[in-house]
């Protein structure tokens, strides 16, 4: 990938190159490596190490660990879009006797469905996959340990699972599902299951001392969809731009947009740390910004992607070691200098193409009782409803064709907003899930539930 790092400014690109610098330096970690995207492409790469000379560049393969999570992910929504499966289905219905059948596969997803954090036995991250042929030895004897859809908890099994379904309904390895419908479409040539070289060595760094250590590279069998990937920054950087606006030859912008969309109860901590989790991907407040991704480590390295949809711009950060920077923390930082440094710059305001009186008719003020709302018409065809001032409840609406309108996030998602007419065509009032909204408050002519009284409004003598 050939970055153009001109199209940031000066400042901007030495208070990356610090931030990264710092995190490397700090955190001991041999190299460390990252890109930054906005518009949809890398606009910075940088690199530091402890090797004069030998600065990683984009190309460079580092293990990704549990941002394998993430690629898994898509392949089930793809599965979900082609109508062959309901995420709402339970795993049994698909992948029937792993004695964990009961999880719906959005629990799955969304790290809900009640399983364990790690496999039985010897820690799998740092030893063979062979030692867990089957889907029991990754399970075993009591995959559940909490309700299912209950709470979150973080379970690398529960990704298995899901790479083993994947690979019950397509006939095929998880790998090479993963390569032909998701990797080859998005041009991600240096993702892969084994590393290829030119790629970074594993390292631990002593704790009390400035040493290192090699660590193993172990493939990791039935374990493979929950950490198993290696990649660059270039490629990570290509997947980033995807996950934000998606692509219609692997997953539409719907699907990639409800992949980040919180899916699971948040525990008080993760509340506390403005942080949860969607499908297949991490969702947290930082900085007063909403961003997503992913991160990921495995013996010998760390990975974090990050992503602001609202700023346009996202960050890859790859280390070679088992713990040192926190790298989610660095991924923030960069997303954050490049969008308080250099703001998104809006599109050019322009009109509607074309102009529906029906749906005009419906703009303006309106009211719920006491409160004041204001329905807006927008330029990509939905209509918008949202307190005048203040916080209070509010939704995008998309058309049904029929007249009505569907809610499509917040308290009204899913909900139905109907206009309803007084004989004669004349409009008389909004329904939306049972509220009447009106033209004006506690309107008269209106069938507001409990009537109004018919003295009016009235001051106290």
């Amino acid at each position: 990938m050939t970055t153009s790092e001109e199209e940031l400014l000066p400042g901007t690109r030495r208070a990356l190159l610090h931030r990264i610098a710092v995190a490397q330096a700090e955190g001991r970690a041999p190299s460390l490596a990252a890109t930054v995207v906005r518009g949809g492409r890398a606009v910075w790469h940088g690199a530091r190490t402890c090797v004069d000379g030998h600065g990683p560049d984009e190309n460079v393969q580092y293990r990704i660990g549990s941002i394998t999570k993430t690629f898994t992910a898509v392949l089930v929504l793809r599965l979900r879009d082609e109508g062959v499966l309901d995420l709402g289905d339970p795993l049994e219905k698909h992948l029937p006797g792993t004695g964990a059948g009961e999880a719906t596969i959005a629990a799955l997803l969304a790290h809900t469905g009640g399983l364990a954090a790690e496999s039985p036995g010897p820690w799998w991250e740092r030893t063979p996959g062979s030692l867990r042929p089957e889907l029991s030895d990754v399970l075993g004897e009591q995959p559940l340990l909490h309700p299912v859809g209950r709470r979150f908890h973080y379970s690398n099994p529960g990704y298995t699972l899901l790479g083993a379904l994947v690979e019950e309904v397509r006939g095929a390895a998880w790998e090479e599902v993963l390569r032909r419908e998701v990797l080859e479409p998005l041009g991600l040539s240096r993702t892969t299951g084994r590393p290829q070289a030119p790629h970074a060595g594993g390292w631990a760094v002593h704790p009390w001392a400035d040493a290192l250590l090699p660590e193993p590279v172990e493939d990791l069998g039935r374990m493979a969809p929950a950490g198993q990937l290696w990649s660059t920054t270039g490629d990570l950087a290509r997947f980033a731009a995807f996950l934000a606006k998606g692509d219609d030859r692997v997953l539409g912008a719907e699907s990639v947009r409800e992949m980040r969309t919180p899916a699971a109860p948040a525990e008080a901590a993760d509340v506390m740390d403005g942080a949860t989790y969607g499908l297949g991907l991490q969702v947290q407040r930082r900085d007063g910004r909403l961003l997503v991704g992913h991160s990921g480590s495995l013996p010998g390295f760390l990975a974090n992607l990050t992503f602001s949809v609202a700023d346009d711009v996202a960050a890859v950060v790859l280390a070679n070691c088992t713990s040192g920077p926190v790298l989610s923390g660095v991924g923030a930082d960069l997303v954050r200098i490049v969008a308080e440094a250099e703001p998104r710059i809006p599109e050019p305001w322009r009109p509607l193409s074309e102009v529906d009186r029906s749906v005009l008719e419906l703009a303006g003020q309106w009211y719920w009782g006491t409160h004041a709302f204001a329905l807006r018409v927008t330029a990509d065809g939905l209509v918008s409803l949202g307190p005048l001032s203040g916080n209070g409840r509010s939704s995008r609406f998309r058309a049904n064709g029929d007249g009505t309108w569907t809610g499509l996030e917040g308290y009204y998602a899913g909900e139905l907003l109907r206009p309803v007419r007084r004989p004669g065509g004349v409009l008389s009032h909004l329904d939306l899930g049972s509220f009447v909204f009106t033209r004006q408050p506690y309107e008269e002519e209106a069938p507001v539930p409990g009537g109004v009284d018919t003295e009016g409004w009235r001051g106290i003598g």
